[in-house]
């Protein structure tokens, strides 16, 4: 039989290494569709550069036109800046006043409009620088009045002396000669150590506000000379609360001075006041009076037939940058010193709504690649760049995309996006490939089963018909011997008729159940005398081979609703896989038990047992053990299937317990009977 067994799995055997490629069809396949996604994969990394390619080439495009209307845009308006310099430059009298007070009441905080004549420089707005490049010289009283005073002080440091001979002229009604006559009185006051009548002395002087005394306004002289003697009485609070005026005053450029007067009076009141050296709106006025001393001496030259009459320039004092524009006539100059506020409020507000049209952001660097002004927070990519030596401006304009971070932005999205979109294709090709790949598995194990249930069926019907042959034509020749023979094969005759009727009859069944077509016939049934009967025949007509067959019923086991004949073709298949799988000589015990509401079957042989990973799959049509091959066991391999499916087609179910080596129970559970 196993030799037999064998020569039949030999038959299937090219089938099988036929339909075992599908694994190296699967790896194909994935092959196949991992090239694919690769390539595309690849064409979307071109499409994706090319895509930035051309955005980049479109950005590039419009920062060129933007770095065009910047550069037009400034030209037009250093010519209309030009224009009205030249204008003011050409007039004179109270139309020229007029003219530069309205011109110069519209220019930003760090900006100045400059009249330079041979008499002066004047400056408006006012107020706005700290020193001038020229101070014209004051008017100063004769010396000859103060002589004998100067004398008393200088001389003979006779301060009382002194002060007597100045009183009189410090209530002159010349305003020049009071003022004169109050520095030099209140100076002897704090010689002789006369404080109050010396700090009465300054704040007359101090009311006399602009008048002259040595070249400087009265109100300095005198506040300086206060917090001088502030100093020297050690009143500090009142020290630093004079000095911060006084420093505050000479920042909001109160007074004309000149360069070295105002260093040396701010300097003065910062020490005593504690102020900060780096003051950011005083570092900016002082580069705004720094670019006007070089217009002057640009005026200087001019008038010497030097310097060029007309010019503009970007010049950088301390870290402030300053436009100098200038126009000249043979006997004026008229100019202009601007920074940075000047040319974003003026010039580069009024490009805003333009550069948004363009997505761009403009930058206005120096000759020494230094910013002057910036709308970047931060370098932005490559710009488009007009150098002042082509569109002779004072500075290179550099034009960036506003876009460009939004550029790498989309591109990182759409890459993103991209990126996401291949990682689903491939979980999709992943997850299709896996279940293609189980649908084939499971397609082939199913015609595997079937190829070996064809060959089982095959080996169950040749056994009984070789026999049925094999008798019969002895029967038939004659060739019996005696009576008791012929008694025996007619036996042997009548039990492989009978085999091969259950054979058919459950491949009938088994068919039915497939095709839904089987219909029961329920009647109430006594389940001892129904497994009495059953066992009794099955001991007659199974070949028992020594194997004992034991019953035992617990107690009052009621009726069930049951179809005699599946039931009994499900307990059948029981005793016949119990007998198939056990050993010669063992014993297979039948146990009939309620249960509650049910009545339990249990089947329990001393066979070779089931593995927990075969357990469920043995009641799967076409499922045949382990142990089945290992023992060249018969069988279709439907049977379990069949008992199943009728089973639980009666409201009950079917269960194993089996443990290799220690035997199998099968427990048929079925609902009883109801009352009526």
């Amino acid at each position: 039989m196993t030799g037999s067994y064998n020569r039949r799995v030999g038959m299937f055997l090219p089938a099988k290494e036929w339909l075992q490629p599908p694994r190296y069809l699967l790896v194909m396949f994935l092959a196949i569709t991992l090239t694919l996604a690769a390539a595309l994969g690849w064409l979307g990394w071109l499409l994706l550069e090319q895509d930035r390619a051309l955005e980049t080439q479109r950005v590039q495009e419009r920062q060129e036109i933007a770095a065009d209307l910047v550069a037009a845009a400034l030209q037009r308006d250093f010519s209309e800046v030009e224009e009205q310099l030249t204008g003011l430059a050409g007039r004179s009298g109270g139309d020229l006043s007029a003219r530069a007070v309205e011109y110069g009441g519209k220019l930003s905080g760090d900006t100045v409009l400059v009249l330079f004549e041979t008499a002066g420089v004047e400056a408006l707005p006012r107020g706005r620088l700290l020193y001038y490049p020229f101070v014209a010289p004051a008017r100063e009283p004769a010396s000859s009045l103060f002589a004998a005073a100067d004398a008393l002080e200088f001389q003979r440091r006779d301060y009382a002396a002194a002060t007597a001979a100045l009183s009189p002229p410090a209530r002159a009604a010349d305003p020049l000669t009071r003022a004169a006559a109050l520095a030099r009185l209140g100076r002897n006051y704090r010689k002789s150590g006369r404080w109050q009548e010396a700090l009465r002395a300054y704040e007359a002087l101090q009311r006399l506000g602009a008048t002259p005394v040595s070249g400087l306004p009265a109100e300095l002289v005198a506040r300086e000379a206060l917090c001088g003697l502030l100093e020297e009485r050690k009143e500090e609070a009142g020290l630093r609360r004079q000095a911060a005026a006084l420093y505050a005053d000479l920042g909001g450029g109160r007074w004309q001075l000149s360069r070295a007067a105002y260093s040396f009076y701010a300097s003065q009141a910062r020490r005593r006041a504690g102020a900060s050296e780096r003051d950011a709106e005083r570092q900016t006025a002082l580069a705004l009076a720094e670019g006007v001393e070089t217009l002057w001496e640009e005026w200087q030259r001019v008038r010497r037939s030097e310097g060029m009459a007309a010019g503009r320039r970007c010049q950088r004092f301390g870290d402030r940058p300053m436009l100098l524009v200038w126009r000249s006539s043979p006997d004026r100059m008229a100019a202009l010193a601007a920074g940075a506020g000047f040319v974003e409020s003026r010039w580069m507000r009024a490009l805003e709504p333009a550069l948004a049209n363009h997505n761009a952001r403009v930058a206005l660097v120096d000759s020494d690649g230094r910013p002057v002004w910036s709308s970047l927070e931060h370098g932005a990519g490559r710009p488009a760049v007009r150098v002042a030596s082509l569109t002779q401006l004072p500075w290179t304009i550099q034009v960036f995309s506003r876009g460009s971070d939004a550029l790498r932005e989309n591109v990182a999205v759409r890459r993103r996006l991209l990126v996401a979109g291949f990682c689903v294709m491939a979980l999709l090709v992943l997850a299709g490939s896996y279940f293609i790949g189980r649908a084939v598995s499971r397609e082939l194990e199913v015609a595997r089963m079937q190829s070996d249930f064809v060959s089982a069926v095959s080996h169950e019907f040749r056994t009984p018909l070789t026999s049925l042959c094999q008798f019969t034509e002895l029967l038939a020749k004659g060739r019996v011997p005696s009576e008791e023979r012929r008694q025996q094969f007619y036996e042997v005759l009548a039990r492989e008729s009978q085999r091969l009727r259950r054979l058919v009859e459950g491949l009938l069944d088994f068919g039915r159940l497939e095709a839904g077509a089987l219909r029961y016939h329920f009647e109430r049934l006594e389940p001892a005398d129904l497994l009495g009967q059953l066992v009794a025949e099955f001991r007659q007509e199974a070949d028992l081979g020594g194997r004992q067959v034991l019953v035992s019923v617990n107690g009052s086991v009621p009726a069930i609703r049951a179809d005699r004949e599946a039931v009994s073709c499900v307990l059948w298949n029981l005793l016949d896989n119990a007998v198939k799988y056990s050993p010669e000589g063992s014993t297979i015990r039948v146990d009939l038990a309620p249960a509650g509401r049910r009545v339990t079957i249990a089947v329990r042989d001393q066979g070779a047992g089931i593995s927990r990973a075969e357990q469920k799959r043995i009641f799967q049509k076409f499922v045949r053990g382990a142990a089945a091959k290992e023992r060249s066991v018969q069988g279709t391999g439907v049977g379990l299937a069949v008992a199943r499916r009728i089973v639980r087609a009666h409201g009950g179910d079917i269960t194993v317990e089996s443990e290799p080596g220690r035997g199998s129970t099968f427990t048929v559970s079925l609902p009883v009977a109801e009352e009526a």
